[in-house]
């Protein structure tokens, strides 16, 4: 596949994703959620920020989804401090900029008056979101971003951590593991050729000190690392040389699925046979996988959840796998990761609504810090740690193996979760 097609697969994809949620993107779904036989004195509004459209769009496939099983759940409203409360939620789009996130954030706080902001997808999302509503004194409930790049890349500190704003998801300790561990079931020249752009996510990965160099040294792995490049990209050509040179086998990085379409379209050109490439981001979806034809067979990933996770949903009793198929029908898609990730920033945010002794700020906040829930990625609790204001998902690794005509992402690694039963092993890239 050429570079041009690569990236015009994916930018159709992205396109069909943007048309099936535009009716959705910027309204208040005022007309979807509070069924209009609700009697409430008032209602509660959650602002909710994703990328909608640009490189991270792949992100927000599952949100339309989504939003229509809130509606379903919460049409007979929602009771906070004995008061019931119809439902609101204002829908943004950051347009997969921090800018951007940072601008609707505060539209949503300070034009709309939310109640409570929940945002997932990276840290170009969670981050300004995040930053808004510490600034403004808002309850604020996030996802999808390494811990690491959430909290320090916000200039927390673990002897304070934050006053309103509370994440969910795994750290780079656990992704760390999951690849050196899955790098370890096939025999290599363990010299790995680093992809890490430079972003909060990029250089958090890359950190001399908390990233991926210091334990993959420890671990007696080669670390091939020509620095940051600047993204969007479309020419790897210094990297693919120098990882030639180098005898690389294994490709590792935090890549946008365009960047990595790019490079993994040159690496064909120019005859680069990696055995194993493990990217993050760039591999973790289904409609990005397409775009990359049967190059995309072999690549492994990161898996946050999938249908084989034994945990179900606080809001609607679905399993995981129910989850999946049901997105599956009502969509005609492949379940995709972040599809539970959306459907939990929901059963958080409504579990702390329902505790909070009223709906004022501090209330919602209060009940925020206090979430013990089990949810559709795995327990939540904010007390747990392992800093102020965070909890920790469970993380596997996968492999996109072909399956008739589809490519599936199969369970190959699960050292760091052991409850997620393994489905398979890892195989050298054909």
């Amino acid at each position: 596949m050429s570079e041009k097609t690569a990236g015009q697969s994916i930018e159709e994809t992205a396109g069909g994703r943007r048309r099936a949620i535009k009716t959705l993107g910027g309204i208040a779904l005022a007309s979807l959620l509070p069924a209009p036989w609700v009697r409430a004195a008032s209602t509660v509004k959650i602002g909710y920020v994703s990328p909608q459209t640009g490189p991270l769009a792949v992100f927000a496939e599952p949100d339309a989804y989504t939003l229509a099983q809130v509606k379903r759940a919460l049409a007979g409203g929602l009771r906070i401090g004995g008061q019931n409360y119809a439902v609101e939620i204002i829908y943004k789009d950051s347009q997969s900029n921090s800018n951007r996130a940072a601008e609707v954030t505060a539209d949503l706080i300070l034009k709309d008056k939310v109640d409570i902001v929940v945002a997932a997808s990276t840290p170009e999302t969670t981050n300004p979101v995040a930053d808004q509503c510490e600034l403004n004194g808002v309850p604020c409930v996030t996802n999808d971003t390494p811990w690491q790049p959430h909290f320090f890349g916000r200039g927390g500190d673990p002897k304070k951590g934050f006053e309103w704003t509370y994440h969910f998801f795994w750290g780079l300790e656990d992704i760390i593991g999951v690849y050196a561990n899955l790098w370890e079931q096939i025999p290599t020249s363990k010299t790995v050729g680093a992809l890490w752009p430079n972003d909060s996510d990029g250089n958090a990965w890359g950190d001399g000190k908390m990233g991926f160099p210091p334990v993959l040294q420890k671990k007696g792995f080669k670390l091939v690392d020509k620095g940051r490049y600047q993204s969007p990209s479309d020419n790897f050509s210094t990297y693919l040389n120098e990882f030639k040179k180098s005898g690389v086998d294994i490709v590792t990085g935090v890549v946008p699925p365009p960047d990595f379409a790019n490079f993994w379209s040159q690496a064909g050109q120019q005859g680069f046979r990696p055995k194993i490439v493990t990217v993050a981001k760039a591999s973790e979806f289904p409609a990005a996988i397409e775009a990359f034809g049967d190059r995309a067979a072999g690549l492994s990933v990161e898996v946050w959840w999938s249908p084989a996770h034994p945990f179900r949903s606080s809001l609607t009793g679905q399993s995981s796998a129910q989850l999946a198929a049901d997105y599956t029908k009502a969509s005609g898609r492949q379940w995709t990761m972040p599809l539970a990730f959306k459907h939990a920033l929901f059963e958080v945010a409504v579990d702390a609504l329902k505790r909070a002794e009223g709906k004022n700020p501090a209330a919602i906040r209060n009940a925020i810090r206090q979430t013990n829930l089990p949810t559709m990625v795995g327990p939540v609790n904010f007390r747990t740690g392992p800093v102020p204001n965070i909890s920790k998902t469970p993380l596997v690794g996968g492999q996109w193996t072909r399956k008739g005509k589809n490519l599936e992402l199969v369970i190959v690694e699960n050292s760091q979760a052991p409850m997620v039963p393994v489905q398979g092993k890892l195989v050298p890239i054909a």
